[in-house]
């Protein structure tokens, strides 16, 4: 009898050692990476040849305001179309610089985003836009076709793996870096004083471009706050998905699939978005922010970037920017009962946000 009950003790003792073990395990690779690896990954990945921006432009005054508009590049092949507003006057004066970034099937010239370079020129701010991959004047027009999702479902279906285009977020982010290397050139741009906004699609963009270059000093992802593994985790992937919905139908028919669903949402993101539900997820690019100011901007009912998503994101900013002494630089507000979208009380919170930070 007293043999079995030392056997039981040993058999208890050895099962909690094992869990024990396993939960230090589990803990230890649950630690996120390190902001300098993070860094470092993401640039490497998004690595191309650098050209010469060799931009051109054309002048005219407008509503009180100088408007440029014109291109550079930002690879050899990428001719990237931009609008820069700026206050009329003092052309001797460096401004600050506040980029702003259209949704999904958008453009530099949607009424809002028009009206937010009126609204930040009349603040006193360069405000500039450009057109994101596959998006406005960067469509070679085919009727009846959609080119950002047919840029995606180009990208999936490659098989060379030298020639890999990333249409989905990434390939525009390098033309944002690109466009700061072109920025902190102009004469009349505060180098120092660049921000950075973006709505939606290129409110990810925002959160992406704007972590891995510390040269953005102010920040506000709208309605772009998310996990994307926490989407996959949860059932909730649907928004995001229907975003490119043709992209998504036509990998789960390429997997073999009758329907989409969570396996081969995933497949296509890993693909077109290496490491966006790990290392590159929200969640841990947000960190690299601190000690910057960022606002992030959600709603409630964001059936695109959910909001439980959106607060794992806000929490793990939160623990870095305390970690950096900088709590009041970041800030997360949420409209209630609201879908995915970018409401006028968010809009004066945003250009709020400029003028006290940049």
């Amino acid at each position: 009898m007293t043999n079995t009950i030392t056997y039981l003790k040993c058999r208890v003792l050895y099962a909690t050692l094992i869990g024990f073990l396993f939960f230090v395990t589990a803990a230890i690779h649950a630690q996120p990476l390190s902001i300098d690896k993070v860094r470092a990954d993401f640039k490497a990945l998004l690595q191309r040849p650098s050209v010469a921006p060799n931009p051109f432009v054309q002048s005219a005054n407008e509503d009180s305001m100088l408007v440029e508009k014109g291109y550079f590049y930002s690879e050899a092949t990428q001719k990237v179309p931009l609008i820069i507003c700026k206050p009329a006057g003092n052309n001797n004066k460096k401004w600050p610089v506040v980029i702003c970034l259209h949704g999904t099937g958008g453009s530099k010239d949607d009424p809002e985003i028009k009206k937010l370079l009126r609204r930040f020129t009349k603040e006193g701010f360069i405000a500039i836009a450009i057109d994101g991959r596959y998006h406005g004047q960067r469509v070679n027009s085919i009727a009846g076709t959609n080119a950002y999702t047919a840029a995606i479902i180009k990208a999936w279906e490659n098989k060379d793996v030298t020639h890999q285009e990333h249409p989905f977020f990434f390939d525009t982010v390098y033309d944002l870096w690109k466009l700061v290397d072109y920025l902190v050139t102009r004469p009349d741009i505060d180098s120092e004083r660049i921000g950075m906004m973006g709505i939606s699609k290129g409110g990810i963009e925002t959160w992406m471009a704007a972590s891995i270059d510390t040269r953005i000093k102010v920040a506000v992802p709208v309605i772009a706050a998310q996990s994307f593994k926490w989407s996959l985790d949860n059932d909730r992937w649907q928004g995001r998905a229907r975003t490119i919905w043709a992209a998504h139908q036509q990998a789960a028919h390429d997997l073999g699939d009758t329907s989409v669903n969570t396996q081969n949402v995933k497949a296509l993101w890993d693909k077109l978005l290496p490491g966006i539900t790990g290392e590159f997820d929200c969640p841990s690019m947000i960190r690299l922010f601190a000690p910057r100011p960022l606002l992030l901007l959600s709603t409630e009912l964001d059936q695109n970037c959910p909001l439980p998503g959106a607060k794992i994101a806000f929490e793990s900013a939160l623990s870095t920017y305390k970690l950096n002494n900088a709590a009041d630089k970041l800030m997360f507000d949420i409209e209630l009962n609201q879908p995915h979208l970018f409401t006028p009380r968010h809009m004066e919170m945003a250009i709020e946000w400029f003028k006290k930070w940049l």
